[in-house]
């Protein structure tokens, strides 16, 4: 894991393993608890809201199916594939 100080999740990382895993590589977890839990972890719902931003700019990405599908097969051409797609999804 790269060094960071704070680490988002989504509900299906919320386990006690996952948490633990996370605070021993030095980063704080921000990871919504799941429904069904008695006792609620601490979560900020304001700097959760930075990580839609990045499942957005998947989403818009997967839209090209040259990267969907990974036709290409050495990673310098994917990630060729993988800045083109970002830029024009940025122009849109």
């Amino acid at each position: 894991m790269p060094a960071t100080d704070l680490l988002h999740g989504d509900k299906g990382y919320d386990s006690a393993a996952v948490r633990r895993k996370i605070e021993e590589a030095g980063a704080a977890p921000n990871i919504p608890p799941r429904a069904n839990k008695r006792w609620k972890n601490c979560f900020s719902p304001y700097l959760y809201r930075n990580r839609n931003v990045i499942e957005r700019i998947f989403g818009r990405l997967k839209d090209f199916r040259r990267i969907a599908t990974r036709y290409d097969r050495s990673a310098t051409n994917f990630m060729a594939a993988v800045h083109i797609a970002a830029t024009v999804a940025y122009w849109l």
